[in-house]
């Protein structure tokens, strides 16, 4: 199936719905059923010690599955998660953005599950893993 929407039209949706996170993220690649989403760390996502901090990173996973999940069934702002498990594997490396490497693994009628790596610009090992399942709404 292809997407129904592009990068352009998911960061237009973010820009309008979540106005408060615009700017903290950008989609890097983006093809059927895969995307790439950059957090452009910023001081407000550090914690101390200089690292980036869990919630920031839970962020990135929840906005990378969002985004791949609604460039297939194009942007539907009221579709959110219904389960969420995340890994933290390593510390993010000071200094630098994180990239999420998300699939979607299964996309239904009301649900779409999505796996996503989180990695320190750079680096070839994860920093993260997580796994989300995102519930969509009826057609209206």
């Amino acid at each position: 199936m292809p997407p129904k929407a592009t990068a352009k039209d998911i960061m237009d949706a973010i820009e309008r719905e979540f106005p408060q996170v615009a700017g903290d993220f950008s989609i890097e690649t983006l093809e059927a059923g895969r995307v790439t989403v950059r957090l452009n760390v910023q001081d407000k996502h550090l914690r101390p010690g200089g690292t980036v901090s869990g919630p920031s990173i839970f962020g990135l996973a929840d906005v990378s599955v969002w985004i791949v999940t609604m460039s297939m069934i194009g942007p539907q702002t009221m579709a959110v998660p219904t389960n969420a498990s995340l890994d933290f594997m390593r510390k993010p490396e000071a200094g630098r953005d994180l990239l999420a490497e998300c699939r979607l693994l299964k996309l239904g009628r009301v649900l779409a599950v999505g796996d996503v790596l989180i990695y320190s610009e750079g680096n070839e090992y994860p920093v993260a893993r997580a796994s989300m399942t995102y519930s969509i709404p009826p057609a209206r």
